[in-house]
């Protein structure tokens, strides 16, 4: 499990320069991969509602207009 980071920033933290795309791409990656990890739980745990979920994903799929 991975612990989140205070979400209010310490006085030190407000005047560091901004964070770069780097930094970004990795927090944003790990954030997917907690998400992914949520939804495999979740999918386990309720696997009906797991799948209305995926036929409602794959309905809305097949009538969406590129």
């Amino acid at each position: 499990m991975v612990l989140m980071p205070e979400t209010q920033p310490s006085e030190s933290e407000e005047y560091e320069t901004p964070e770069t795309a780097a930094q970004r791409r990795a927090r944003r990656a790990q954030f997917l991969r907690d998400l992914s990890e949520a939804r495999e739980l979740r999918d386990r745990v309720q696997p009906r509602r797991a799948r209305a979920a995926r036929m409602r994903q794959q309905m809305r799929m097949r009538t969406f207009r590129w």
